[in-house]
């Protein structure tokens, strides 16, 4: 069984500063906004609902930034083939508020301070996914 999820690396310029959302997830980790793909969806639709249900931020696709893949096992269906879709997505409109079913947190963070959170409380396997949205955002790190 395959389960296809899909999310982004959300940014806006505010003020002239360049800034990056990233959530809190209901363990306390620091990562993307992301969540499963439902029937009748393009894996872009999936991402950019995912974004505006989980932080209120309508987005515009920019460009494709990774595909994630990984098994896991489900205690009723058994082996998931899970495929996550991450895209660099600019903030075009809504108002940032925090999904409280899903998630514990949402904020803008400079580029630097983002990165800074997803090496100290991030998922291991986001850090390719964040340092190559950043870099198409014209930022390198390490």
């Amino acid at each position: 069984m395959v389960e296809i999820s899909a999310g982004g690396l959300v940014y806006r310029m505010e003020k002239d500063e360049l800034q990056v959302q990233m959530i809190q997830d209901r363990y306390g980790k620091i990562t993307l906004p992301k969540g499963k793909m439902e029937a009748g969806e393009t894996i872009e639709e999936t991402a950019l609902r995912e974004i505006l249900e989980e932080t209120g931020i309508v987005g515009r696709i920019i460009d494709s930034i990774a595909l994630i893949t990984y098994q896991f096992v489900h205690s009723k269906s058994g082996i998931i083939d899970k495929e996550v879709h991450y895209y660099l997505v600019e903030a075009i409109g809504g108002t940032i508020q925090a999904q409280v079913e899903e998630i514990r947190g949402v904020e803008w963070l400079t580029p630097l301070e983002a990165w800074r959170q997803q090496k100290t409380s991030g998922y291991d396997n986001n850090e390719d996914v964040v340092r190559s949205g950043l870099k198409r955002l014209g930022i390198e790190v390490q």
